[in-house]
Parts: structure tokens; sequence; C-alpha cells
């Protein structure tokens, strides 16, 4: 079995009943989530071995986020315990024409004070075949920056292949810092999760002039932006979602992965999503990805596993996507219909 590493924080998610406002009613639903847990928790939910390493309060909230991660087949033998405080964010679901609302208090969070010593690096990594972090974890501080960079240092001593989401969040830092952090990461990345704002604000990438007078948005425009991701940083792959809104309720979701020796861009089917939940379906499309290029799938096909599994979570609760490889290949070889 492939093992898998993912290093990010767990976040308490705190939601109204349905489609209610804030704090409409009294009560606020309980769970779990955070970008690389999510990915951590769906690639074991898909069959590998999966392990995630992150810090949590020593503490009843922090023993409960704990014991939802190994409820799901995570391994957390390296979660380091300590600090004080497990972050948290408020998540209002939105129906059309009212869109979802995310408000976030993870300010002194647990993994904000994680030294990279706390972590021995080198055993998170032994017999480990693929490691993940994303964007999001630098962005919370100096620390969480100097854990990321001794991660990722360790996955190359170790052979390890690594990917990154690039994950740009306005709310955390401003473009010139995160692009003054994050650009010099890439250079131990393989492959490269991002949207068109996620390169543009996160990585400083525009498209050239020349480019600019084609469709933003074409199938080209894609091809050439993400060509001048792989050149500029030395990346094997960049995978993107695209994500069209038809309204708060209902989406086009489809996907595309460039591979960089092939100078091949491919593009996946799109989905008509009618949304359950909007949260989490990056995470799955990246859990997907990951799986499917470890199963040694082509890059085509690889990219359609990817997006069935991101449209599936369109449709479950939560931040987690609780679906199995089967009920991902069932959709995308077309039997998606009533399963008795």
């Amino acid at each position: 079995m492939k093992k898998t590493v993912a290093f990010g924080e767990v976040l308490l998610r705190l939601s109204p009943p349905g489609n209610e406002r804030f704090l409409q009613s009294p009560q606020l639903s309980a769970s779990f989530g955070g970008g690389e847990a999510n990915v951590a928790l769906s690639l074991a939910g898909l069959g590998l071995a999966s392990s995630l390493v992150t810090r949590l309060p020593a503490h009843a909230i922090g023993e409960a986020a704990l014991r939802s991660l190994r409820a799901e087949g995570v391994d957390t033998r390296h979660v380091v315990r300590g600090g004080e405080r497990l972050g948290i964010y408020y998540a209002e679901n939105g129906v059309h024409p009212r869109a979802s609302t995310v408000v976030y208090d993870r300010a002194h969070s647990s993994i904000t004070e994680l030294e990279p010593s706390a972590v021995d690096w080198d055993r998170v990594f032994q017999g480990a075949h693929w490691f993940h972090v994303s964007g999001i974890t630098p962005a919370l501080g100096a620390k969480p920056q100097a854990c990321t960079l001794a991660a990722l240092e360790a996955a190359k001593r170790a052979g390890v292949t690594v990917s990154f989401g690039v994950h740009y969040r306005a709310k955390l830092w401003e473009p010139d810092e995160a692009q003054h952090v994050l650009r010099p990461l890439l250079s131990y990345v393989d492959l490269v999760f991002a949207n068109e704002d996620d390169i543009r604000y996160g990585l400083g990438v525009v498209r050239n002039r020349a480019e600019r007078t084609g469709e933003t948005g074409s199938t080209e425009s894609y091809r050439q932006l993400a060509e001048r991701v792989a050149t500029e940083f030395g990346i094997q792959m960049v995978a993107m979602t695209v994500r069209d809104p038809v309204s708060a309720s209902d989406c086009n979701w489809s996907g595309l992965l460039y591979e960089h020796g092939s100078n091949t861009l491919f593009q996946s089917k799109q989905y008509q999503i009618s949304l359950v939940e909007p949260i989490g379906a990056s995470d799955a499309f990246t859990a997907g990805l990951i799986y499917a290029v470890l199963a040694g799938r082509s890059a085509e096909r690889a990219l359609a596993f990817a997006v069935g599994a991101g449209a599936l979570k369109h449709t479950i609760p939560g931040d987690f996507n609780r679906v199995s490889a089967a009920d991902v290949d069932r959709l995308t070889t077309g039997d998606s219909g009533l399963t008795r």
C-alpha cells in the first residue's frame, strides 16, 4: 500500500443548520476540517496509507479532533500535542441568490506555535511515496513557514514526490508577502495545484501580452499559463480546477492537468452540479489526483478520477469527502445510477 503524508492545520467547523444564517437559531453543528486534513482523510478513504502531521491542543477539543481523524483511518502518530487553541471557522451554507459565507477565527492557534524541531521529519517520510502541503500553512506565520520548509527539505531527501496547493487567501496575507514566501518553496515541488488567481496573486505569474490577446478561460490560455508556471519553477505537472458558478446552489465543475514533459494540457468532462456543500471539493480533487497518479493511471485518466472525486464532494455535507475509489470509478465510467 502506497503511503502519503500531509502537513497542515485542523480546524473546528461550526455551521448553522441547513441554510440558516449565523445564529438565526441557537444551534451550531460542530465538525472538523482543514485543507490538508481533508486531503489526508480523502486519501485514506480511497485506500492509501495516509498520515497527517499537525499540532493539536492537549485538551478535550484537541482530543476530539484527533479521534475524528483516527476514526476515518488517518495515521496520527506524528501529531504533536500542545498549545491552547484549535483554529475555528464558521461556515454558512448559502442558497441562490445568497452566497455561502466563511468566517475564520484561527489567530494564535496551536499550529502557529509549532517548532520545526518538534517533528522528526526524516522519520515522518520513512517509507513514504507522496507529500502534500498547501500555501495556507505558511500563511499562518513564521513558525509554520519554517516547518513547511523543513518538511519539504526532508521529503526531497527521502525521494518523495511532492505536491503543493497554492491556495492564496487574501484574508491571510498580501500578494507581495505570499510571493516572497511561496515562490522559493516551489523548487521542491513536482505537482502544483492552483487556479488562475492562485497563480497570479500567490506566485506572481501573469499572462504576457500575447497570451492576453486570446480568450480568457480558453483551453489554450490555460495551457499557456500552466506552461509558464512549469517552466519558471521546474514543475512536472500543473493541475487546475474550474468551477463556474451558475448560482449559489449550482455550478459547472471541471479540471485541467498540464504535463510539462509533453507540453500537453488535458481537459476533463464538465459536471453540472447541484450544490449540497461548496467546501472541500478542491481538496477532494487533490486527493483524487494523488491517488490516481500513485495508482499508475495515465494523465488523462488520473484527471478524470480527480474531477469525479471533486464532483462527488459537492454532494456531501461537511469538509470530508466520504467516498471510495469504487464510488468515483462508478461515476467516471457512467455507472452512477442506483446502487443495489
